[in-house]
């Protein structure tokens, strides 16, 4: 069970109020819903539907307002609690989707039911946490699942929204639970005087714990990146290619392409998808002294392009080929090259390798922007950056939490194979770290939260969701 069953943000004492919102996005549409939940809805359905209506079956009436008039006909469909999503009476109003007539409806709502408020970002959904109906991990794939930007992250996310992660992360927990129970059974019978490590296997089971939890992190880290992608950012000397690459990788014109040194000013993102991965690049002004920029304009856009470096999950650095025995182009590269900040992984790309005459230096990566020819190289040198693999059947999508949360995990198991394999076997503290460790996976699928940490996730929901 979870540790403290309150929701989030400043939810707290508000969570038992009926809620109501829009459900569908802003605009104009063919259809627009309207939803309601709460824990009983019957004074709504009778103001509005002007009837009962019959569980889980759509109703065609007209939706009244105050005065008996019809606002709009369209769909009543009532979900009584415990089956619905929030677990509790949940009331959908499916009209015309113009924005007049949904505020409309929307108004009505709220004048029909005494105590009856808008809803916030993600409260249906933190209802259904609440309520016992999905764990944190599904709620949080909820929200991914709307928000995928590729067919492979819509996927994953789905499998996790169907349990698929939490369930593996389910029988983790009940492993690592068994493992408690016997260390602390014999914490509790010192006077059995049986050697616990070599009766139990406890060395053994803690062995598998370790290689599951190592197979399930680094399911999580491919999960991850499927959701947040990688932030690329192709820096170098003016006029070496950089909007060209852009619009190569992109396969669109985005950025303006001239032989004019300082054509691009600020920086330009365009969001890609190699293998499923979403992968953000960013173009930037072309990186020179202070002294030698245009005007104040161009300076401004390269101190952008060193704070988008900064902010880089791996940088391109593009050089041009046909100018690399020019000693002051050398020189330029290698200030820019002492100023690449430390840490941050660096590919080195070498354009116009079409040229006559030239050679790549050894562990660069040739390409020809005009020609195309080294692309798919360098689509492939960016997903091993990434710490990409070829994506298995039943992937399942990730959050950093998640990742760190399986991270402290390990840590805890490795703590508890040390004290494990000491010659004199601390088992209060051995059953400590199975402890931390059994916690750190709770923290996944919400079985241990704190109010904080749901507050984040759920804000960052639409309204009606």
């Amino acid at each position: 069970m979870r540790a403290d069953p309150s929701p989030p943000g400043d939810l707290p004492g508000r969570h038992q109020d009926p809620i109501v919102a829009i459900a569908t996005a802003p605009g104009r549409g063919a259809v627009g819903i309207v939803r309601a939940s709460g824990r009983d809805l019957a004074p709504l359905i009778a103001a509005v539907c002007g009837r009962a209506l019959a569980p889980r079956q759509a109703t065609l009436l007209a939706f009244a307002d105050a005065d008996g008039q019809a606002l709009d006909r369209g769909l009543a469909i009532h979900f009584p609690a415990p089956h619905s999503y929030t677990g509790e009476d949940v009331l959908e109003l499916q009209a015309h989707g113009g924005p007049v007539v949904l505020q409309l409806l929307l108004a009505r709502c709220l004048q029909a039911q005494a105590g009856l408020r808008l809803a916030e970002p993600g409260e249906f959904t933190a209802r259904a946490f609440l309520n016992d109906k999905i764990d944190l991990a599904q709620a949080e794939a909820v929200a991914d699942l709307i928000d995928a930007s590729t067919e492979a992250a819509a996927r994953s996310a789905a499998r996790s929204l169907a349990g698929d992660f939490s369930a593996e992360i389910g029988r983790l927990a009940e492993r690592l639970l068994q493992l408690r129970m016997l260390v602390e059974a014999t914490l509790d019978f010192p006077e059995e005087e049986i050697d616990f490590l070599e009766k139990a296997g406890a060395r053994a089971q803690l062995d598998g714990l370790e290689a599951t939890v190592a197979q399930a992190l680094a399911r999580a880290r491919q999960g991850a990146l499927l959701r947040e992608g990688l932030r690329v950012v192709i820096a170098g000397q003016p006029n070496v290619g950089k909007s060209s690459l852009l619009n190569a990788l992109a396969g669109a014109e985005l950025a303006i392409v001239t032989p004019l040194p300082g054509t691009t000013r600020d920086r330009i993102a365009q969001t890609i998808q190699i293998e499923g991965v979403p992968l953000h690049i960013v173009d930037t002004a072309g990186l020179r002294s202070d002294a030698e920029a245009g005007d104040e304009v161009e300076r401004i856009g390269i101190g952008r392009s060193w704070d988008a470096i900064a902010e880089a999950d791996a940088v391109l650095f593009l050089h041009d080929l046909g100018r690399l025995n020019d000693t002051d182009y050398q020189a330029a590269d290698a200030a820019i090259a002492a100023r690449l900040p430390a840490g941050v992984p660096l590919l080195q790309v070498y354009n116009k390798a079409d040229l006559p005459g030239t050679a790549t230096p050894a562990g660069g990566i040739a390409l020809s922007v005009r020609s195309g020819s080294g692309l798919d190289a360098l689509r492939a040198s960016l997903l091993q950056q990434a710490g990409w693999q070829a994506a298995p059947e039943g992937l399942f999508i990730a959050r950093q939490r998640h990742v760190q949360a399986l991270r402290r995990t390990a840590v805890h198991l490795q703590q508890a194979q040390a004290h494990a394999a000491a010659r004199d076997t601390a088992l209060d503290l051995l059953a400590e770290e199975l402890r931390l460790a059994h916690r750190a996976l709770g923290e996944i699928t919400g079985a241990v939260s704190s109010d904080e940490l749901l507050g984040v996730i759920f804000a960052g929901f639409c309204i009606g969701k």
